[in-house]
């Protein structure tokens, strides 16, 4: 076993875990659309939080920090060529969201591009706005309000295609 040399306080890496951990683990999991791979990435962005040796500026930074850190990994883990899908929709339909009235519209949401997926989740469940959304995620303002609308016409159909069948 390898241990991790942190640049912060035990206290202060447990503190950012209790008020980020939901956020990341459903930004990885919506990512992921497993539960495993989404604990693993987890883990892996709170190391990660451990080794970066930068003081965050505010309480915003560092959520737009973690944001941007958990979409990296999850990233980096899907591209590895020993990764398969293991998704089900009996894991998809196990799952409980911070809103448990949701489960249906996440659901729906999952089957949304992964860009779609994480502006929707940003703006509406994060409270951002698409500037805001647009500083995180390193592009333009016009491209996130744009794909904030290209998202919900998406999910319009697909709830109506659901509704209606």
């Amino acid at each position: 076993m390898f241990s991790v040399e942190s640049v912060r306080s035990q206290e202060e890496v447990a503190s950012l875990y209790q008020r980020h951990v939901d956020m990341v683990y459903q930004i990885c999991l919506m990512l992921m659309k497993n539960v495993p791979d989404a604990e693993d990435a987890v883990q892996t962005v709170f190391r990660k939080v451990m080794e970066y040796d930068k003081p965050f500026r505010d309480h915003e930074h560092e959520r737009a920090w973690l944001i941007v850190t958990a979409r990296n990994e999850c990233r980096n883990q899907l591209k590895h060529w020993w990764r398969t899908r293991r998704e089900s929709e009996e894991t998809l339909n196990g799952l409980t969201w911070e809103q448990p009235e949701d489960g249906a519209l996440w659901e729906t949401i999952l089957r949304l591009p992964e860009k779609h997926r994480l502006v929707l989740y940003l703006h509406y469940y994060q409270g951002y706005t698409a500037l805001e959304t647009a500083e995180i995620l390193g592009k333009n303002p016009s491209t996130v309000r744009g794909w904030l609308v290209q998202a919900r016409g998406k999910l319009k159909e697909l709830l109506e295609v659901e509704e209606y069948g």
